[in-house]
């Protein structure tokens, strides 16, 4: 199917709980629920791939019954395919690998089958360096490219504005290629920057510390997105 430009209300949030409260991870989790959020994203860092630790299968297993929404796992990490059944099984309904994890496209292409055999959507995260070009292998076994807009590994990233073009790359290039996939933008994503992301042709806004902030409620930071996007 060809691919349709975005429109506002086609866009979904998933809120990044790397930003949130580490002792209250529930909370966080029932806060973005209750708030109207489309799913939750779930970071998961193993201090090689990226410099920090993060989350493990057994959060996201734990996290599960918290909430009714899909969890958006990304796992920035240097040897996903290890961890896809794992975190499949803890309750996973979309997984994102990064393309600069694999060595070969082969190996991409057989990472993102596995993630549809068990169940979940395929995605690929392309860290900013990364050019479009690294993912023309694999187009037919996608479901979602995430652009990142910062560098992966920390939360509280100024947005990378010079990434607002590679976005349009990606649509163009799809659009090309006839495949409908969701395109997802993850970092610095604000009520500032987020209608440029959206004009570019992103339908999946990640946004951690916009969402949860010290100096507003969940709901707060979640309405205020939606309204930068015309959506209330």
């Amino acid at each position: 199917m060809p691919v349709s430009p975005a429109t506002d209300s086609a866009v979904r949030i998933a809120p990044s709980i790397l930003a949130a409260d580490f002792s209250a991870l529930d909370r966080a989790v029932r806060q973005a629920t209750a708030a109207g959020a489309d799913a939750i994203h779930v970071d998961v860092m193993d201090g090689c791939f990226v410099p920090e630790i993060s989350f493990g299968r057994g959060m996201v297993e734990a996290l599960r019954g918290h909430t009714h929404l899909p969890m958006d796992v990304h796992l920035m990490v240097a040897d996903p395919q290890r961890h896809i059944a794992p975190f499949a099984r803890s309750g996973a309904s979309a997984i994102t690998v990064h393309a600069e994890a694999f060595g070969e496209t082969g190996l991409l292409r057989a990472a993102l089958q596995e993630i549809k055999g068990a169940g979940a959507s395929a995605g690929v995260a392309l860290k900013p360096a990364t050019p479009v070009s690294a993912i023309d292998g694999v187009w037919d076994s996608l479901d979602r490219i995430l652009v990142m807009t910062v560098e992966p590994g920390y939360a509280g990233q100024p947005f990378l504005e010079g990434m607002v073009p590679k976005i349009a790359t990606v649509v163009a290039e799809g659009r090309r290629r006839q495949r409908e996939v969701v395109i997802g933008v993850d970092g610095g994503i604000d009520e500032g920057n987020a209608r440029v992301c959206v004009g570019a042709g992103a339908t999946w806004l990640v946004a951690g510390s916009s969402v949860y902030s010290s100096r507003r409620p969940v709901i707060e930071g979640m309405q205020a997105l939606r309204r930068a996007l015309g959506q209330t």
